[in-house]
């Protein structure tokens, strides 16, 4: 059976004016579209609803009977309809994100803080992993989205860059670098490095821009996390290639940092799976670490 909301609409109006032109001017139809939505629901239904003649429209007794109980049904439908709809207004629920770890640390704590003010809401469920393993719960559906380092491969992806951040050089205050203003990437060529592990979604982009301008060089260590990094730089063990947004809001006092030439950017990019919706709750999310990660810049 394939009855409309709008053939139903009409019928409600008929059985309401009894009259076709009323009804036409009720909702926006010509008196043939009245007489033809009536026609088509009626063959939908199988058995005649009203008796129309020149002068007079009548119901039948199905009629009768479908006009008592419509108007409950139209009216807990456009209830619910209305219900729904403020789900996108006033979205409540829980949303699951998954993130890479200088991610977990350094953006999300204040997309967190800032959902418990502006979406009281909607509670913030940060799941902090590699960034393969996001991409893995992202497509896999067991988070709603995904914040990481440019995926490289997006053919499965919804994405959206949502900011850009600069590599910059961090090294012990006496090394050789730590005069320079600047350091170029060729600067770096024999150093020993301690670079984020290939698990890390910045590690296929520092290696590209190693190998675009061709410089020479050892990784002395490779690990999992920024703050590793600089506890094995204090201890005179090499220099590193960080994200900024690695970098604690209180500096590094005790490391230089400089900022690397020609300037190379990562991009940070939220993640969905291509054609899957994003829900209205997990939609306001998405907007707000946008808006966060916009103040950023």
């Amino acid at each position: 059976m394939n009855v409309t909301l709008r053939q139903l609409e009409v019928f409600q109006s008929v059985a309401a004016t009894r009259n076709f032109s009323r009804t036409g001017e009720r909702v926006g139809l010509t008196q043939p579209a009245v007489s033809r939505a009536i026609n088509e629901l009626e063959a939908q239904l199988g058995l005649k609803l009203l008796n129309r003649t020149t002068r007079e429209v009548e119901l039948t007794e199905a009629g009768r009977s479908l006009a008592a109980r419509l108007t409950r049904v139209l009216e807990d439908l456009e209830s619910t309809l209305l219900d729904v709809r403020g789900m996108a207004t006033d979205p409540r629920g829980r949303v699951r994100v998954a993130s890479s770890p200088t991610l977990s640390a350094n953006l999300m704590p204040d997309c967190i803080a800032h959902c418990q003010t502006a979406l009281p809401g909607i509670q913030l469920v940060l799941l902090d992993r590699h960034q393969s393993a996001v991409l893995d719960s992202v497509l896999s559906g067991e988070v709603d989205f995904g914040v990481v380092i440019d995926p490289g491969d997006r053919e499965l992806l919804e994405c959206e860059t949502i900011l850009a951040e600069p590599f910059c050089l961090a090294c012990p205050p006496d090394h050789r670098l730590a005069r320079k203003r600047q350091v170029r990437w060729t600067d770096l060529a024999g150093e020993s490095l301690v670079l984020l592990d290939h698990a890390s979604g910045s590690r296929r982009l520092i290696d590209r821009a190693l190998a675009d301008h061709g410089v020479p060089h050892t990784v002395a260590q490779e690990v999992g996390h920024p703050t590793t990094i600089f506890r094995m730089l204090d201890a005179g063990l090499g220099v590193s290639v960080i994200p900024t947004l690695a970098l604690p809001p209180e500096g590094l006092p005790r490391l230089a940092v400089r900022p690397l030439l020609p300037r190379v950017d990562r991009e940070i990019v939220l993640v969905h799976r291509r054609n899957r919706a994003l829900a209205p709750v997990a939609q306001a999310a998405w907007d707000l670490v946008r808006e966060v990660a916009a103040q950023r810049r």
